[in-house]
């Protein structure tokens, strides 16, 4: 950031913010130009700071930062409206897009495209309800963050360039794809061709391809945050035992 010393007018959201010493707070912000990045809000924590009640997630904010190093001063944040409040289920999956985004995208590493996905994602959060809407919103998100980072997903074809039949079943190998199972072939993960097909389609009308898609988006991104486990999932995982 050294030759970026002063940036002004830039869209951004809020991904997460820790206390920083009595009245200040370390913000985590997603920003279009600029990607995932470290903002010092000073004086946040005060209880008369107009600041304060800006550094809320999933708000598009308009922001400008100054400095060197990996922790900016931020210098404004504007609120920009358009975006109604998440709430129940919309606002648990809201945490996990923004914890998803903390733990695999790299500071400082511009994806615009998925900036603009990210707040067409909130927007239909917000606008839209039940777990097999927010669950496909889900889905689509996830894709594209892989996308982005380089890891994108092989869904219409098996690894051996055949195209994927859709009363087929398979396993789906890391960096190679599908790979078509013969017969009662075992395997740590079984997927039918047409859940393939509806994944790459974003069509997630079919029960158990909303299912199979799960199960295998849950397992790549396992992979890919290397062990760490998301709050957000055992949050989950907790109020369902309960």
């Amino acid at each position: 950031m050294s030759q970026r010393s002063k940036v002004d007018g830039q869209p951004a959201y809020v991904l997460h913010t820790y206390p920083f010493r009595e009245t200040s707070l370390i913000v985590e912000v997603f920003s279009r130009d600029f990607g995932r990045m470290a903002v010092l809000a000073r004086g946040a924590r005060r209880p008369r700071a107009a600041i304060r009640g800006l550094m809320m997630a999933f708000q598009p904010l308009e922001i400008g930062w100054a400095g060197k190093g990996e922790v900016l001063t931020l210098m404004k944040a504007e609120w920009q409206g358009g975006q109604p409040l998440l709430g129940g289920e919309a606002l648990f999956c809201g945490y996990y897009l923004n914890e998803l985004l903390v733990q695999l995208l790299p500071r400082e590493d511009a994806h615009p495209r998925l900036f603009s996905r990210y707040a067409q994602i909130l927007k239909l959060l917000a606008e839209e309800a039940g777990r097999e809407v927010h669950e496909a919103n889900l889905r689509s998100f996830e894709k594209a963050l892989l996308q982005e980072l380089g890891y994108g997903l092989v869904l219409v074809h098996d690894s051996d360039g055949a195209p994927i039949i859709p009363d087929a079943f398979y396993t789906y190998r890391i960096e190679e794809g599908p790979v078509r199972l013969t017969g009662e072939q075992e395997a740590a993960q079984r997927i039918r061709g047409k859940s393939l097909l509806d994944l790459d389609a974003e069509d997630f009308s079919d029960a158990r391809s909303r299912l199979e898609a799960k199960i295998l988006m849950r397992t790549l991104i396992g992979h890919y945050l290397a062990g760490t486990e998301l709050e957000t999932r055992k949050i989950f995982k907790d109020l369902q035992e309960l």
